[in-house]
């Protein structure tokens, strides 16, 4: 793979940063920008054919990248449309995120439900190919500016997701007062049905009750007439003299 040559740790000048990057539908590649010679755009077109099926749906962006001979080759793919550049290894990795991200917003607000839908392959070069260096070239000069952006929207979405599991653990917490709460209800419903049956089963026993002491006293009655009527013969006790 022929390449710029490295100039320093950080390999090489700003400017050699971005080797080669394109817009793709599918695996078609409307428009494509590059200043070096190599086979970069081979190796890409590679890349693009070997892209997971269905992951430049109308679902939220896919992002990939693949490493080649110290390369990067990194993909942005958002609503059938595939955007790529190619970048050195040692280049920080949100220069590569916010120029696909720029060349993404860019692309879509002039070409979004346009030509770009049916163009053929290349078709977009001669007026997009220029748009695609301008691109490149404001990320290299804003590259610092950039990347502490990138930075604060990481932690901002950072900040997001620890906010929405809280939550989510605060709705699960309240899913479970709601079944405690439904519990504490049955609980008191069964309640006031043991007191019911008890209120029934004390108002039965005391019938009960009430029922045997009055066949007692009713034995107690007849025993008192029996010998009543023995000792007095009858049921006049007194007697009268004539």
């Amino acid at each position: 793979m022929a390449s710029p040559a490295p100039g320093g740790e950080d390999g090489g000048s700003k400017g050699e940063w971005l080797i080669y990057a394109f817009v793709a539908r599918g695996t078609a590649v409307l428009a494509e920008y590059t200043e070096f010679t190599g086979n970069f755009p081979a190796i890409a077109a590679q890349c693009l054919q070997r892209l997971p099926a269905g992951s430049s749906g109308s679902g939220a962006p896919a992002r990939f990248s693949y490493a080649c001979d110290r390369h990067t080759f990194n993909f942005l793919l958002h609503r059938g449309y595939a955007y790529c550049v190619v970048a050195k290894e040692s280049v920080p990795k949100n220069v590569s995120v916010a120029f696909l991200e720029r060349l993404k917003d860019d692309f879509m607000k002039k070409y979004g439900g346009g030509k770009a839908d049916t163009a053929l392959a290349k078709s977009l070069n001669k007026e997009y190919g220029p748009v695609i260096k301008q691109h490149m070239q404001y990320v290299l000069d804003h590259s610092d500016e950039l990347d502490k952006t990138l930075k604060v929207q990481a932690q901002v979405s950072e900040v997001k997701n620890i906010m929405l599991e809280n939550i989510e653990k605060t709705l699960g917490r309240g899913e479970k007062l709601s079944e405690l709460q439904d519990k504490t209800s049955d609980l008191r419903t069964q309640a006031q049905e043991f007191k019911k049956q008890g209120v029934k089963i004390r108002r039965k026993t005391w019938l009960q009750n009430m029922k045997i002491k009055l066949v007692i006293l009713g034995i107690l009655l007849l025993l008192v007439l029996i010998v009543w009527v023995s000792v007095c013969q009858g049921f006049d006790c007194t007697k009268h003299e004539t």
